[in-house]
């Protein structure tokens, strides 16, 4: 047993193990650096670059944005106009006067002497001058048969009004008007009685009377008084 026993140490000589120093945590922490270095690399190649892009989708891209600011830019200048429109129709109303000064209303719209009178004749001396009671453009200015020398104005609103038995007209066909502009002078052509001024209204192709026409439209042609309604409520 003691040979045994003494034998034991002589099994493990030369075999010491040298204890190995714990790994240092500066190392640990410089190695996980490294590897997440890695991988940010690894996925900052995979993104494309700039440069890298096509030139059309480049240009895609750059169209895309001019389109879109096109777009906006149209839009407000629309909404711009329309705000623009508005304001100005709220400050500009419709104009309607009358067609001269100083007449004598004769002749009412209706039958006369057996027939449909499709006027009416206001009474002034030849050579006054009469005007447009709104605006308008000229669709005849000349010869119109028993008109004698006449002059119709085609309103916006697809109405009509002719000036009838003129001794001069003073507007050219195709002209436009505005109200107040003159038109022509009163005489005694075609067929006429006296120096008048014969007025008409038609609406639709339809002679209508002219007084009720023009008295909705602020004018009383009977009483030659100009926007009666509109000095009413103002008053």
């Amino acid at each position: 047993m003691r040979q045994r026993l003494s034998s034991e140490p002589d099994r493990y000589r030369g075999r010491r193990r040298v204890p190995t120093p714990p790994r240092s945590r500066y190392a640990a922490v410089v190695t996980t650096a490294f590897v997440g270095a890695g991988i940010v690399a690894l996925g900052a190649s995979a993104l494309p670059d700039a440069k890298d892009v096509s030139p059309t989708v480049l240009d895609e891209l750059k169209q895309a944005s001019v389109t879109s600011q096109d777009a906006a830019a149209r839009a407000d200048n629309a909404d711009r106009a329309s705000r623009d429109s508005r304001s100005k129709d709220s400050a500009e109303p419709e104009v309607w006067l009358l067609p001269l000064q100083g007449y004598d209303f004769n002749s009412p719209y209706g039958v006369r002497w057996g027939k449909m009178h499709t006027g009416v004749d206001l009474v002034a001396p030849e050579g006054t001058p009469y005007v447009a009671i709104h605006d308008g453009l000229v669709t005849k200015a000349g010869w119109f048969g028993g008109y004698g020398n006449a002059v119709i104005v085609q309103h916006a609103d697809g109405s009509e009004a002719i000036y009838g038995h003129s001794s001069a007209v003073s507007v050219k066909e195709g002209q436009q008007v505005k109200a107040g502009d003159q038109l022509g002078l009163v005489g005694q052509t075609g067929h006429a009685y006296g120096t008048h001024l014969h007025l008409e209204i038609h609406v639709k192709g339809q002679p209508e009377d002219p007084v009720p026409f023009l008295q909705e439209r602020g004018v009383d042609i009977k009483l030659q008084v100009e926007a009666i309604y509109s000095e009413v409520a103002a008053s």
